[in-house]
């Protein structure tokens, strides 16, 4: 067992989005009857901004509608003791466009419950944060 106390170093913006490409499910943080949620989302990314699909049934179009979310993903290897994190505070807005949703469709991003039908949002990040952890 390694006693030495890992290493944490700062991620720039530029490889916190090329790190979430490495990756399909994140959470988003949201306010959810005045209180703080998080779910669990299946995503993309499309240049800077994280494309998410909810299914119709969810309650998460109504409280992402233009408001302020936070999303985190991250991945870590247990054996190497070193992992990474990402969060992004940013804008929620739904894809209304019909020419986007065909092309958002086209891309096979599903909701998290695996639905074919149900709401695209845009995550347009404000805030960029990122962290890596290596094992000393």
């Amino acid at each position: 067992m390694n006693t030495i106390a890992p290493t944490l170093r700062l991620l720039p913006a530029g490889e916190c989005l090329r790190r979430l490409k490495s990756v399909a499910v994140g959470r988003i943080a949201y306010t959810k009857d005045a209180l703080p949620a998080v779910e669990p989302v299946k995503f993309a990314l499309e240049g800077r901004c994280i494309v998410i699909r909810i299914d119709t049934g969810s309650a998460l179009p109504a409280a992402l509608h233009h408001t302020v979310v936070a999303f985190e993903a991250d991945s870590r290897d247990d054996e190497h003791h070193s992992g990474w994190s990402v969060n992004i505070v940013g804008n929620a807005r739904e894809v209304i466009d019909p020419t986007e949703i065909s092309e958002l469709r086209a891309t096979g991003l599903q909701s998290w419950a695996a639905a074919d039908d149900g709401y695209f949002f845009r995550i347009m990040p404000g805030i960029v944060t990122g962290q890596e952890m290596l094992d000393a």
